[in-house]
């Protein structure tokens, strides 16, 4: 062991041969950093009587895999032949080109952001975006904060901070990443007042909980998952009727931000937002990253007046919409100003829309694609599968769909894997020890990064 010892460069060494041999033009400084991290790997594991190879080639190889690891991104583009459409890991909703392209605008250098080009004053970044909101959603007003969590703890932050805000024991929901609404609530200063049962809860419920101290009725939406059987919800209609009796403003937190009626698609019906504005809700918050089919952010929508108390509120600055999202999000809504090119233009919409033939048709392509260029022996089919929408949305929804079934003398996981660490990384799924590509949620240029990815794999 001490003889190996002996034989480790020295950091510099080991640093200087990295600058002369491994290509790249890395810093100096991280060369170093990463030649000691490898150095000293090599002495912990001789210590430990681990076999290792010590030589400077061997070292240097090292060297070079980390440097590329440090310097590689991470947050890249991603194929999703996963088929669930709003897949919250691969960033959910799939931009529309016109969204990309405001993005582009809008960072390609100084931007419009917080000025009236008018007079050459300040104004306010919610200008860009409230007139679309009013228009599509029938509310007197609106904003835009960075998620619909921040949505609801700004609205309840600045409308009911110390007062008591009623909601039915069963939409207490829990959204990804073990979030859950109480604990939204508390953070806002609001007291919860639970009304009802699990399963059941009347108008009556919230009604009996009303006190002095009452500032906002909260229904949610439970886009998430679905209660059935002996089950019984109060109606917003309800809800609304019971708050201008006494007085007290209704919210109703819409979740997944559905601007369209999707039962036109043969789906479940999810709630719109239009439609709980005309039920007279005073507030409507919602995703922009879900149905909507645009960025990360959250929507408040309703009166006036409660909405200049929301923009008023210390956090609205903290929960601000950064100027890239702002601008895909008004880009996004811009395509719902015209309801019949908006299911082409929403790459959401339109993969929610897709018909089963158009898709076994797309299958059907992609696997004579591949067959022209991957193995003989590799056994290419085209399948039926069902997809889902994903996000938390429509959970009742199952889509038929169709994908291309590839089965190998590479076991699936390791194609699996190996589809993943190509860039861009290609995300399946498995069945029955095959590799399903679902072209319900392929993107139109996807279809080459997936013909490009495995004939890569094939050749390893």
């Amino acid at each position: 062991m001490r003889a190996d010892l002996s034989k480790l460069p020295s950091v510099e060494r080991l640093a200087q041969s990295v600058e002369q041999h491994v290509p790249g033009n890395y810093p100096r400084s991280l060369i170093i950093t990463c030649a000691r991290e490898v150095v000293h790997a090599a002495r912990e594991r001789l210590l430990n009587d681990t076999p290792t190879e010590v030589d400077l080639q061997t070292l240097l190889a090292e060297v070079q895999t980390l440097l590329h690891r440090r310097t590689a991104a991470t947050l890249t583009r991603a194929v999703n032949a996963t088929g669930i459409i709003v897949h919250t890991n691969l960033g959910r909703a799939p931009l529309s080109e016109r969204a990309r392209s405001a993005m582009v605008e809008a960072a390609r250098g100084y931007s419009t952001l917080e000025v009236d080009t008018e007079s050459g004053r300040r104004g306010a970044r919610h200008q860009h975006l409230e007139p679309l909101l009013i228009h599509l959603t029938g509310a007197q007003a609106g904003m835009a904060v960075n998620n619909n969590a921040a949505a609801v703890l700004l609205a309840l932050s600045a409308l009911v901070n110390g007062k008591e805000v009623i909601v039915s024991r069963g939409e207490l929901v829990e959204i990804g990443g073990s979030f859950r609404l109480p604990e939204v609530m508390a953070q806002s200063g609001a007291a919860l007042v639970e009304v009802g049962t699990t399963n059941r809860t009347y108008a009556k419920d919230y009604e009996q909980a009303l006190t002095a101290n009452t500032g906002l009725i909260l229904k949610v939406h439970r886009s998430n998952f679905v209660m059935d059987g002996f089950v019984h919800e109060a109606s917003i209609d309800d809800l609304v009727d019971l708050g201008r009796r006494h007085g007290i403003p209704v919210m109703f937190d819409a979740g997944s931000g559905c601007l369209v009626d999707l039962r036109t698609l043969g789906l479940p019906n999810e709630p719109t937002v239009p439609d709980a504005i005309r039920a007279g809700c005073d507030l409507v918050t919602f995703s922009g990253d879900k149905l909507l089919g645009g960025p990360q952010a959250g929507i408040i929508v309703g009166q006036v007046e409660l909405l200049h108390r929301i923009r008023s509120h210390a956090l609205a600055r903290a929960l601000r919409i950064d100027k890239l999202d702002l601008a895909a999000l008004v880009a996004t809504l811009q395509s719902y100003s015209d309801p019949e090119k908006v299911w082409d233009e929403i790459p959401v919409l339109r993969m929610l829309a897709a018909a089963p033939a158009s898709l076994r048709a797309t299958a059907e392509d992609l696997k004579l694609q591949l067959e022209g260029v991957l193995p003989q022996e590799w056994q290419i089919d085209v399948v039926p599968t069902v997809a889902e929408v994903g996000g938390g949305s429509l959970p009742e929804a199952h889509l038929p769909s169709f994908a291309v079934q590839i089965r190998s003398s590479i076991p699936a996981d390791r194609l699996d894997a190996s589809l993943r660490s190509h860039h861009p990384p290609v995300f399946g799924r498995i069945r029955e020890n095959a590799l399903l590509l679902d072209v319900r949620t392929l993107l139109p240029e996807d279809e080459e990064a997936v013909v490009r990815a495995l004939i890569e794999v094939s050749k390893k």
